[in-house]
């Protein structure tokens, strides 16, 4: 059976196909946040085979196949590539109206020209012709990257990384920006003391500092984030369970990290005391080079104790959370605002329940300096689907300026993840095409349009001012 994608796609009215086409279709991708691994970049890697580039790594399919029934040595387990691709090919039939279905075809279509329905009876033409064009040039990483009009991707990179990747990238002189972000989620102390020791052995490994304090710490950290920003760095991230904002004393900081050095157990209070300066410490420096900050918040992670043990971290046991963010958030962002060093700021969420929260906690502290310093970030992770980008997208209507928003980005580990943005702007189209249609907005096309093209490439653009980076 023939696919059933065809050009207007998601596009339900005629003024919402005349936006997508003649405004959105055609504009180049800022990824200005991602998991693609730099190394792999560097390397300009071919992938071998279909199972290779498009399962390994992605818990968006596993959970889906697990859900189908699947065995987990199918999943992650010791199976053949093969093997594994024929228990995805039999799980796709039945995502019915999972993003997975939308994306599955829209990924097949756009990289591999593939316009068959994947199934147990097509799946082994469908393997057998991607694995051969897979071997070719043209799908090399970089190309895979560039061929899609990518202009930058941002990387997600712990301060211990020495950015190696990066660094032959640029000198390779590679059209695409391949840029890192300065993640240090492993900086915090999770309550795990041998991890934490582990962690600033390799700090003090990689600056030369001999880490004896916690002033010390900051030292370390702040020469890693130096490093980042000399090579091109221009955001950090943060993927945080809720925002670290509690009161505290630097003596009583003091105190608490080196209890920790002495391996002895603290309790969540101090544990959250030591974080919160921390946080608070990374944003300034954020301020202090005109980076952006970003917060990804509510995930709840690990849930299956006996997987995780399995198949470690990031294999699909991650849900959304019910954590509590205003006071917090409020408390993070006011203390930056009164010392003004408050960066441009992006906040996402993974619960929905939290979308006006988020959008309108954002609108409490921009300050007229420039348009949209405060963002409320794109539909993320288990939310960014047709009805979570909508809600997402009518939240921020709602309650702030969609016309300001940098628009979509992949969050992916996949080199073949690029449609994410085509399909956010046929979402995006749809929306404003809804509503002239309606009579709810008036029917200036060229007006709207124009916002249609700041939302998904300008406005990006000149908030991260990646043009000046060489």
């Amino acid at each position: 059976m023939k696919c059933f994608l065809n050009e207007d796609f998601l596009l339900q009215t005629k003024t919402a196909e005349l936006l997508y086409h003649d405004f959105a279709e055609q504009l180049p991708i800022i990824d200005y946040h991602c998991h693609l691994p730099p190394a792999e970049i560097a390397n300009n890697l071919n992938f071998e085979n279909l199972t290779q580039i498009w399962l390994n790594g992605d818990h968006y399919k596993w959970r889906a196949m697990r859900a189908n029934g699947v065995e987990e040595a199918y999943i992650t387990g010791n199976k053949s590539d093969w093997e594994k691709f024929e228990k995805w090919a039999a799980t796709v039939p039945y995502t019915l109206r999972n993003p997975l279905y939308h994306w599955t075809y829209l990924e097949l279509k756009r990289y591999f020209n593939i316009n068959q329905l994947l199934s147990p009876a097509t799946a082994k033409s469908i393997y057998d012709e991607c694995n051969e064009k897979l071997q070719s040039p043209e799908y090399a990483v970089r190309n895979l990257i560039a061929n899609k009009k990518v202009e930058v991707v941002c990387t997600t990179d712990d301060p211990i990384d020495d950015l190696a990747s990066h660094k032959k990238i640029k000198l390779d002189d590679y059209e695409v920006k391949v840029l890192p972000t300065f993640r240090p989620d492993k900086a915090l102390f999770n309550g795990d003391l041998s991890a934490f020791a582990n962690y600033k052995l390799s700090l003090e490994k990689i600056t030369g500092l001999n880490i004896t304090d916690f002033n010390a710490y900051l030292a370390a950290l702040k020469e890693r984030h130096y490093y980042f920003a000399e090579h091109g760095c221009k955001l950090s991230d943060h993927g945080l369970e809720h925002m670290y904002a509690e009161p505290y004393a630097e003596e009583e900081v003091e105190h608490i990290f080196k209890r920790i050095l002495n391996g002895e157990a603290i309790d969540r209070l101090a544990a959250s005391k030591l974080n919160s300066t921390l946080l608070h410490q990374f944003a300034i420096w954020d301020y202090e080079k005109g980076w952006v900050q970003q917060f990804h918040l509510g995930a709840l992670r690990g849930n299956n104790t006996g997987a995780l043990i399995k198949s470690g971290p990031d294999t699909g046991y991650d849900s959304i959370g019910d954590f509590s963010h205003g006071v917090a958030l409020s408390r993070f962002l006011d203390g930056l605002q009164l010392k003004e060093q408050l960066a441009k700021t992006i906040l996402y969420n993974l619960n929905p329940g939290d979308n006006e929260l988020f959008a309108t906690m954002v609108g409490n502290f921009n300050d007229g300096s420039i348009p949209g310093k405060m963002q409320y970030g794109s539909a993320w992770w288990f939310l960014d689907q047709k009805d979570g980008m909508e809600k997402q997208l009518n939240t921020i209507s709602n309650m702030g300026l969609i016309s300001r928003m940098v628009g979509m980005l992949t969050d992916s580990r996949s080199f073949l993840s690029y449609p994410r943005h085509e399909y956010f702007r046929r979402i995006l189209c749809n929306l404003f095409g809804n509503d002239i249609e309606k009579g709810e907005l008036p029917n200036d096309i060229n007006w709207t349009g124009k916002i249609i093209q700041d939302i998904c490439y300008y406005n990006a653009k000149n908030y991260f001012n990646f043009d000046g980076i060489k």
